[in-house]
């Protein structure tokens, strides 16, 4: 199986120019105030789950900007429903009662051929949504999506059970999806995960280094700064690095549209290393 599986990582690195024009349609849509949606059955539905429920945690976004519906309804999530994928006009139903123009919904389907996925996916096109489809399957035509991204991982070690590398082929490109289009959102600095919001005590610990590191801030000043920022931690690195007051790093940042780096790089962000004004 360890054998087998290297040709799920190669598979994704074959379909990478796929996957950045899906990026890269993501990012526009974010940015214009759309949505993402993912829409699956079985395992491709529970990755699909798993990635929208990290995107809160990871880079700060509010809960319903990055959705997930699975074939079966949440239930499904934890305990099979056979046939629920079966149902395109399932699929169709649940994406059109959320999906409007400029939101973006990537189906994933190992198969391609999932009625359920197929449904959500025509439904989206009607409301004016992007389309992206994920799929294992070599012979799905091009125009079953706007980008359709194809996973070719060669026959299972257990034939049949997609879960394997078809699944891990999956969860590496939606990593990779959300992770593109967040850096290109400015939601990363280099590869730190600068918005992240410090709820427990090991993301409060990883805020106070990332102000210490980027922001050049003692540990006792990084906490200050960052009980100052109201947690958010981008807001403190910019306080720390800059020398502004919590309003001012704010604002510096909307203008920035949200991207750390502009804001450091700014000519008028000098840099000063005393405290930071609350």
């Amino acid at each position: 199986m360890n054998r087998a599986d290297r040709r799920a990582v190669q598979a994704v690195g074959r379909a990478a120019p796929a996957i950045g024009r899906a990026i890269e349609v993501i990012a526009a849509a974010l940015s214009r105030g759309g949505r993402l949606f993912f829409v699956g059955a079985g395992t491709s539905g529970r990755l699909g789950v798993i990635e929208a429920a990290e995107c809160p945690p990871t880079f700060d976004t509010p809960p319903r900007l990055v959705r997930a519906l699975i074939a079966g309804g949440r239930g499904a999530m934890f305990r099979s429903v056979e046939g629920a994928e079966d149902d395109g006009r399932d699929g169709a139903r649940q994406i059109a009662r959320p999906a409007r123009p400029g939101d973006v919904v990537v189906g994933i389907a190992a198969s391609g051929v999932t009625p359920f996925v197929r449904g959500a996916l025509a439904q989206a096109r009607r409301r004016q949504a992007a389309t992206v489809l994920v799929t294992a399957n070599p012979s799905v035509a091009r125009r079953a999506a706007n980008v359709v991204i194809v996973l070719d991982v060669g026959p299972e070690v257990l034939a049949g059970s997609t879960r394997l590398k078809g699944g891990t082929a999956t969860k590496l490109v939606l990593n990779t999806l959300t992770t593109g289009a967040f850096a290109r959102l400015g939601k990363v600095y280099e590869n730190r995960m600068v918005d992240l919001r410090p709820r427990s005590n090991k993301l409060r610990a990883r805020a106070r280094r990332l102000v210490m590191d980027i922001g050049g801030a003692s540990e006792r000043e990084a906490a200050r700064l960052i009980e100052l920022a109201s947690g958010r931690t981008k807001v403190a690195i910019v306080m720390a690095r800059v020398g502004v007051t919590a309003k001012d790093a704010r604002q510096r940042l909307r203008t920035a549209g949200g991207v750390l780096r502009l804001v450091l790089n700014l000519p008028s962000a000098r840099i000063r290393r005393g405290r930071a004004r609350g």
